[in-house]
């Protein structure tokens, strides 16, 4: 009875490794030869200390799990860079990468969108209200008209206005979790959850945002 609890603890968490992996391995397939190589090489090494002083053996078992925590490292910086990647450029990638933020924030997608598919994410915090869009230049009224929109339904609530993009002013898609997360405080939590409900019937649209693990507090180089 006690396994079979053991095993419905680690099976969300294999099964979100083995998914990273394989998300990982589409757009890095050389993954798994690095891992193998840093375990291997790490490991040597080890060895070779442990020989030169005497003790290979006791060198060995700590140098094995030493270096699948090096490996583990590294993986997770690397599969954090192919998350992005392997959604970059899809439609609703933003809203993709929003809605992994699981701490603080909420975000409804496409809360406008149009012909061309830009569209318009809104996300609520303790930061405020966050309208982040992602498309083409038409974007920029859709922000002002969801502005309008929310200060009409929130009236003296934060607005930040985000465009996801590499160009001048924009956010990259990779930074958007971190730029979110880092706004400032400005409502306490009672504000916050009365500003959800406030906003919560003007809803959104029904959108097939990416699927996938999205790397959550991970450092993108």
């Amino acid at each position: 009875m006690a396994k079979n609890k053991e095993e419905k603890v680690k099976s969300p968490r294999f099964k979100e490794f083995r998914d990273a992996y394989a998300i990982t391995k589409s757009v890095k397939p050389w993954i798994g030869a690095l891992l193998l190589g840093v375990i291997l090489g790490v490991t040597a090494v080890a060895i070779a200390l442990g020989a030169w002083g005497g003790h290979p053996i006791y060198a060995a078992f700590i140098g094995l799990p030493s270096s699948m925590i090096v490996a583990l490292v590294i993986f997770t910086r690397i599969a954090g860079s192919a998350a992005y990647a392997s959604i970059e450029g899809q439609i609703g990638a933003g809203a993709s990468v929003l809605m992994a933020i699981r701490k603080g924030w909420t975000t409804t997608p496409a809360v406008a969108v149009n012909r061309n598919q830009d569209m318009v994410h809104r996300s609520i915090g303790r930061g405020g209200i966050v309208l982040t869009a992602e498309g083409g230049s038409a974007t920029t009224q859709m922000l002002q008209d969801e502005k309008k929109k929310s200060e009409r339904y929130a009236p003296g609530a934060p607005i930040t206005l985000i465009v996801v993009g590499d160009g001048a002013g924009q956010v990259p898609l990779k930074k958007l979790q971190k730029h979110v997360q880092k706004l400032p405080k400005k409502l306490s939590a009672h504000q916050m959850r009365e500003l959800r409900m406030r906003l919560k019937a003007v809803g959104g649209m029904s959108l097939p945002v990416p699927k996938g693990p999205m790397p959550k507090g991970v450092k993108i180089k």
